[in-house]
């Protein structure tokens, strides 16, 4: 024959006196007599002096807890015992064992945090203030009588959890996004939440949902977002989102600003604003001549005059800038002179002389007949030409930058023959 009895000990197991109770099972053997007989004595409830378990216990609301870092935690509790007992004291512990120095009130990193709520016989509330990770355990009360003790089993469980923001890497401005402020576990009491953008509070984005959603998106959501819970100073760290978007806003600046004249350094800059950045190509009247933000000429001429636009590209698209001119300012060139009509000039003949050159600002021309001043403007004209004209000529252009004088000309009159009969 087999038996087993149940081994009674001294311990405080969840839902159970201090005193004796089973929690194991030893066997004895038997050797003879009737074929083998298992006996098992248990006890689901036991008795002490007369009185049952069930007279005794301890209720936890809730029994388990998510709270956020940092914030002030309310363990609801009451307990029970048979009458004619008398309490001597109450604590609570985070071990399940029976020594009165596991008393959470006596712990140095409990003592400044720990407040006992006891507003009615056999209230054990308690309220735990700043908790942090380090507090994540099982809690018990523990309250002894004149006659007995108790331990409530199976007692309250403590998670303590942060805020995280998940957040797509990246959007392109039009979507619509959706942020979700996550925690490890669900928060034990109703939450309502916050959220931030570069630390400034969205004060229209207040709602018990724990997601933002950010309709049509537009680059100016771009910024550092975070969230938190209302009446909480916890802040969650902050998270980045990044809208994309084609470029805008192209435009060119030139340097330095004012009047170019032939000989100087100019820089063409181009801006816009596009995320990721653009690439950046020139051109002068439609025709490609340089990539970058920065376009620069170093000793102008006039043949760099003329319209210059930036391009400004990236994935999303592309973007032109309004065209800029630029006017090069340069003295007197090529100074020439022209006779009209040309060929053979004779005595009577009506003759001009026209004056031409390439310069910006345009010239002033003056007329020379042998170095003699005989008159200004582009054209020269000599109606009824005689050989007191014939001459070298030239004209002076000038303008604020400089004067030149053209090569000369000869004016070879002819004489008409005059033919007589005797």
């Amino acid at each position: 024959m087999l038996l087993f009895f149940n081994t009674l000990y001294s311990t405080g197991l969840p839902g159970s006196h201090d005193k004796t109770l089973p929690i194991a099972t030893s066997p004895i053997m038997f050797r003879g007599g009737p074929p083998e007989l298992l006996l098992i004595f248990s006890s689901y409830e036991f008795c002490v002096s007369g009185v049952f378990s069930t007279d005794w216990g301890v209720t936890y609301s809730p029994s388990h807890i998510c709270a956020l870092k940092d914030s002030l935690v309310i363990m609801s509790c009451t307990y029970t015992y048979p009458t004619g007992h008398q309490i001597t004291k109450g604590f609570w512990t985070k071990q399940l064992v029976k020594y009165e120095d596991t008393n959470l009130s006596k712990d140095p990193k409990y003592s400044q945090r720990l407040q006992y709520l006891v507003d009615k016989q056999q209230n054990c509330t308690i309220r735990l203030s700043h908790v942090t990770q380090k507090d994540e355990h099982m809690y018990y009360f523990r309250f002894i009588t004149d006659k007995d003790k108790w331990l409530g089993v199976p007692g309250v469980s403590l998670t303590v959890t942060d805020l995280q923001v998940e957040s797509p890497e990246r959007v392109t401005e039009g979507d619509s996004v959706r942020l979700t402020c996550k925690s490890s576990c669900a928060l034990t009491d109703r939450a309502t939440f916050i959220w931030y953008r570069n630390s400034q509070p969205l004060t229209e984005r207040r709602d018990r949902n724990n997601q933002l959603l950010l309709q049509s998106v537009r680059r100016e959501d771009a910024g550092r977002y975070s969230c938190a819970l209302h009446g909480h100073t916890y802040i969650s760290p902050a998270v980045y989102l990044n809208v994309t978007y084609p470029p805008k806003s192209v435009s060119v600046s030139i340097s330095p600003s004012g009047e170019i004249v032939e000989g100087d350094s100019v820089t063409l800059s181009c801006s816009s604003d596009s995320n990721p950045p653009a690439e950046i190509s020139w051109f002068k009247g439609g025709m490609f001549v340089g990539s970058g933000r920065i376009y620069s000429i170093s000793k102008i001429s006039s043949d760099h005059s003329g319209e210059y636009k930036c391009k400004s590209r990236n994935k999303l698209g592309e973007k032109y800038s309004d065209a800029v001119t630029l006017n090069v300012m340069y003295p007197p060139k090529s100074v020439s002179v022209s006779i009209s009509p040309s060929g053979e000039i004779v005595e009577g003949d009506s003759v001009t002389l026209n004056c031409s050159s390439n310069s910006n600002p345009p010239v002033e021309n003056s007329w020379f007949k042998g170095g003699m001043f005989v008159g200004s403007g582009r054209i020269y004209s000599i109606s009824n030409i005689s050989s007191d004209h014939s001459e070298e000529y030239k004209c002076k252009s000038r303008n604020k930058h400089g004067e030149r004088y053209s090569d000369a000309v000869t004016l070879n009159i002819m004489c008409e023959l005059m033919v007589y009969s005797f």
